[in-house]
């Protein structure tokens, strides 16, 4: 069952989130998400009044292994309650798929109280759009209608953040994939035909690397497609640790714009082993700025190639519901770098946290 993790907010600042509103909660999804659910199972998660992490796994894998490590992730996570959506196409109209609601919502209500979290409400409905009905999945006769998803104030945040709402997991997904197996896997000889990189490199060198990662983040800012030579030194240029653990500071500066678009371009086209610092770079980027379902991704695709410390690092953080500025701090391990290598990277701007 696969699972995507928003960060906390408080729930001052986010109207949807109200267990006496389903409606509003349901419709307030896609934007905490980052795309529109459909056939999962979500959970929406609280403690001390502060909306926390968010979870969603594939309905067709809702066993009860599954559940409990949806529920293992909620108490990791710090919460105290969950509202639980189920969003099942076949629901409303389906008097069969009744029994085995209730059944999910039992065994899920039980693995959560194991873990010392108290399962609140669960609601069902056919889709997540407006005017949907949605109707208590324990048969407690309540019912109602979604509210607009696009109109939600938590959608209206996050578009005015500058985040991305896509219409299926599927699309978000896209945003890592590979766009050019072909020129992807041709790659493969041109990058090792470039050389290594050894430990022992001057710092003058790392230096370069530093300057020609930005100058690169300018022109792909441009739209500018790079070059076969300028993907192999930037492959290249990321196995050194001095020139990565630099890199993270781009986050926080005023070009963390263009530096994402970069790392995006570069998860797209670099293969692994390569592939795989850029995008926990990337991934490093999306969480600083609360892009939590983006951060994930990156992370899954990451790992999935293998053991690396940072991705384990920040995929801990991410379960555990950690906030965008807690993490913000390691970018200035980039900036003392960058000092000591007589780099000037782009001023410092802190940002506010904007998850959800």
């Amino acid at each position: 069952m696969a699972s995507l993790h928003q960060f906390g907010n408080n729930a001052e600042n986010h109207p949807d989130f109200s267990a006496d509103c389903p409606g509003a909660l349901i419709a307030a999804l896609p934007a905490v998400l980052g795309f529109v659910p459909a056939k999962s199972v979500v959970l929406v998660t609280a403690a001390r009044g502060e909306m926390g992490a968010v979870l969603r796994g594939d309905l067709y894998d809702a066993t009860p292994q599954r559940l409990g490590e949806l529920a293992e992730l909620a108490s990791a996570s710090g919460a105290e309650i969950v509202i639980a959506v189920i969003v099942d196409d076949e629901g409303a109209d389906c008097p069969a798929c009744f029994d085995d609601h209730r059944w999910l919502v039992r065994t899920l209500a039980g693995e959560l109280a194991d873990n010392d979290v108290e399962l609140i409400a669960a609601h069902v409905v056919p889709e997540v759009a407006a005017g949907a009905r949605w109707y208590c999945a324990d048969g407690c006769g309540r019912t109602g209608v979604v509210d607009d998803p696009m109109s939600s104030p938590t959608a209206v945040a996050a578009v005015l953040d500058g985040r991305r709402l896509y219409a299926t997991r599927e699309e978000l997904l896209a945003v890592v994939a590979t766009a050019d197996p072909a020129r992807t896997a041709a790659l493969v000889e041109v990058i090792e035909q470039g050389g290594g990189r050894g430990r022992e490199r001057p710092d003058s060198a790392a230096r370069g690397d530093i300057e020609h990662v930005l100058a690169c983040a300018e022109r792909d800012d441009d739209g500018a497609v790079l070059t076969d030579a300028e993907l192999t030194r930037l492959a290249w240029a990321l196995t050194d640790t001095r020139v990565r653990d630099t890199l993270y500071a781009l986050a926080v500066g005023d070009k963390a714009a263009s530096a994402e678009s970069l790392w995006v371009q570069l998860s797209r086209t670099l293969p692994e082993p390569w592939r795989v610092e850029a995008l926990v770079l990337l991934a490093f980027s999306a969480y600083v700025r609360g892009d939590g379902p983006l951060a994930g991704i990156s992370l899954d695709a990451a790992l999935r190639c293998g053991p690396h410390r940072m991705a384990g690092m920040l995929d801990q953080a991410l379960q555990a519901g950690m906030r965008p500025d807690q993490i913000r701090e390691l970018a200035d391990t980039g900036y003392r770098l960058a000092t000591q290598l007589g780099v000037r990277l782009p001023p410092k701007r802190w940002l506010r946290s904007r998850a959800g």
